[in-house]
């Protein structure tokens, strides 16, 4: 059953700001999203501290790496 005297155009008007609203931050996620996701790769990654030795998980004995 649809309601009774349903005006499409008054709809329209009142929906407008929040579609306008959701489409905006919908493409700001995407943005955040896109910059996130490569922002490594354009600012590059530290590297971590102690990478010149590795630990063995079995034994825990720090050997040098290869």
């Amino acid at each position: 059953m649809s309601a009774p005297q349903t005006n499409i155009e008054k709809q329209e008007r009142r929906h407008a700001a929040p579609i306008w609203g959701i489409i905006l931050a919908v493409i700001f996620g995407v943005f955040v999203g896109a910059f996130l996701s490569t922002s490594t790769a354009f600012f590059g990654a530290d590297e971590p501290e102690g990478a010149e030795t590795q630990v063995d998980g079995r034994t825990g004995a720090a050997e040098p790496a290869d």
